[in-house]
């Protein structure tokens, strides 16, 4: 699909916008979050090996070579995620400067000067609203392909070790399936209204210096009830990131329970446990970047949706 020119209508969803204006990126970000998160599991194995060694009084040798491996590994991992983000910046960057040109050419295109309600909204929309849309193009299908990848790798891995200690350790994120959405409901009603609310600020602010007239008084009522959003959204983020943090630490408890019984009971090797531990440990940051990415999602689809419908309607055109 040919990306959208300043002058063409944008899709409705953030989707098509995303794979019209930068598919070809998305499938260049894709191939190199599938080589990241096929990196994921391969450290745990090597420190799964190196403990294992140690506790068998292996030869150092081997240690040294496992060492060895492990940086090399690590090493590869993190430059591609050097390339990634670099390239996720660029993608972002560029769609950020492709919607202000659309806000700007939509209203060149618009047929009259426009209210101070629309023009208001255009500066809005120009300065503040384009940067989080298009700095979610930069993530929008890497992110969640990546994170996913990653948890797919170390579940499996932790799997193939001990499938009863680990499938222990994940039964603590079943929970979140129901308490996530849910929450996260509540942030996307307030973050709509959000974006309503400072748009009528940036109206009556240009209508002040247009009529040049003194007194701010309007001002209070908006501003405060942009305070109160913003206080509910902070409340419902960070109590779903104390549940979420919650969960895993409690897995990682009751892994450690299981496991060191079973090392105890000479059915497991040290390594096996440290590795589950470690999994766990790995699975909550791809987790909660999983989470984070849903969550940015649902509310930029919000703003883009808003942003959308003025664009296309600026100059009288059908959405």
């Amino acid at each position: 699909m040919a990306a959208p020119e300043p002058g063409a209508l944008l899709p409705r969803r953030i989707a098509g916008y995303v794979i019209a204006y930068s598919g070809r990126h998305q499938i260049g970000l894709a191939a190199l979050s599938v080589a990241v998160f096929a990196l994921a599991a391969l450290p745990l194995e090597l420190q799964r090996r190196v403990v294992n060694t140690l506790v068998d009084h292996g030869s150092f040798s081997t240690v040294a070579w496992l060492a060895a491996g492990y940086g090399a590994v690590a090493l590869a991992e993190q430059l591609l995620k050097l390339l990634l983000n670099v390239y996720r910046g660029w993608v972002a960057e560029d769609s950020v400067r492709h919607l202000r040109e659309v806000v700007s050419a939509a209203a060149d295109r618009a047929d009259h000067m426009g209210s101070v309600e629309e023009v208001g909204a255009q500066i809005s929309m120009m300065l503040e609203e384009a940067e989080p849309i298009g700095g979610f193009t930069g993530i929008s299908l890497s992110e969640p392909l990546l994170q996913a990848g990653i948890l797919a790798s170390l579940v499996g891995y932790m799997v193939m070790l001990d499938w009863r200690l680990a499938l222990l350790g994940l039964a603590f994120f079943l929970p979140q399936t129901v308490f996530v959405p849910l929450l996260q409901a509540g942030i996307n009603r307030r973050a709509r209204e959000r974006i309503l609310v400072k748009r009528s600020i940036s109206a009556g602010v240009l209508d002040k210096v247009v009529a040049r007239t003194a007194g701010w008084g309007w001002a209070h009522g908006p501003i405060r009830r942009v305070f109160s959003l913003n206080m509910g959204i902070y409340r419902l983020k960070f109590t779903l990131n104390l549940l979420m943090n919650m969960m895993h630490h409690l897995g990682v408890a009751s892994a450690l329970c299981l496991g060191g019984w079973q090392v105890l009971e000479g059915n497991m090797e040290v390594g096996t446990v440290v590795a589950i531990v470690g999994g766990l440990g790995k699975l909550n940051d791809p987790w909660g970047d999983l989470v984070n990415w849903a969550r940015e999602f649902a509310v930029v689809g919000v703003k883009y949706r808003l942003f959308s419908e003025f664009v296309n309607g600026l100059s009288g055109r059908p959405t």
